[in-house]
């Protein structure tokens, strides 16, 4: 099979075949091996594409895996504390990550709108399932973890999906792109000018389009085939109202899907886990996501 990615195949599979003992350097792979769809140019900022990180030493094998889209209002990227942090934490519990570099709104980084940062989170998703065997990852326990905007897209990914497309020419398109499990840390679920807030990531998602904001109200498509979520907020965040936060629990309640809220009451919003690595004194909403995942059997 062909992997669309930067690495070829043979170097990538002996990278992998030791990882155990001495983890892969940790370079940015394409999603797509040729332009992206939608992509307006070939600069790195046409160009999405997942960073991995392998834990040293798994507690089993298949592991599990989350795919991380960090913030930024879709203008920027927090790439060290949401995405770099919060890999390195997931490595420490034996669970592979895959930062998503995905494309944005802002003029200076291309103007794209949505669905386009959709696409390439499904198709990360889609990345890491079809190579879940190369890289002994459980393929039905991979998740997506989100903050603030990358937390709306996350969200957006679990609630619209698809099984994949059996017939398409491009191995990674024929499997799903729903995760298995979503983590949302003080995260959009709409972009709702009830808020009065999230005008920044409203305005780069969608501004100057005819997508009506209820269109990436991702609490407005949870469904049966919704998988569980992870929801952590605080009650003073200034960023992204608590809100939001409530709004997904509410509509995963109506619908029965499992689920974990926690709010906090103090806390600004971007803090991530307030801590660098080793994250010997991490915020305790990373405790909860253990002892969650824990009980989810993701953990095992």
């Amino acid at each position: 099979m062909k992997l669309n990615v930067i690495m070829s195949a043979v170097a990538l599979g002996a990278a992998i075949a030791v990882f155990a003992a001495d983890p892969p350097k940790q370079e940015p792979m394409r999603l797509w091996e040729k332009d992206a769809p939608g992509a307006k140019g070939q600069k790195p900022m046409d160009i999405p594409a997942i960073t991995p990180y392998f834990p040293e030493k798994p507690a089993k094998l298949p592991m599990p895996a989350v795919v991380v889209c960090p913030g930024g209002a879709y203008g920027g990227l927090a790439m060290g504390h949401e995405g770099d942090h919060y890999a390195k934490f997931l490595n420490q519990n034996g669970i592979a990550a895959f930062v998503l570099k995905y494309r944005l709104g802002s003029r200076q980084n291309g103007s794209y709108r949505y669905p386009v940062m959709n696409w390439d989170a499904w198709r990360a998703i889609r990345t890491v399932r079809a190579n879940a065997a190369k890289w002994k990852i459980d393929p039905n326990m991979i998740g997506i973890m989100g903050s603030s905007a990358g937390g709306h897209l996350a969200a957006m990914t679990a609630v619209k999906n698809d099984p994949g497309d059996p017939k398409n020419p491009d191995p990674v398109e024929r499997v799903s792109s729903r995760p298995d499990f979503a983590i949302l840390c003080y995260a959009q679920t709409s972009m709702d000018k009830r808020y009065g807030a999230c005008c920044g990531s409203k305005n780069n998602l969608i501004g100057g389009t005819t997508t009506p904001e209820q269109d990436v109200a991702a609490y407005r498509f949870v469904s049966k085939e919704t998988p569980p979520f992870f929801i952590w907020h605080t009650w003073a965040d200034p960023g992204v109202p608590v809100q939001n936060a409530l709004d997904m629990a509410e509509a995963l309640n109506a619908w029965r899907i499992p689920f974990d809220l926690h709010i906090y009451q103090n806390g600004g919003h971007g803090m991530g886990l307030r801590a660098k690595p080793p994250f010997r004194n991490a915020h305790p909403w990373s405790s909860a996501l253990l002892f969650w995942l824990k009980e989810r059997k993701v953990i095992r």
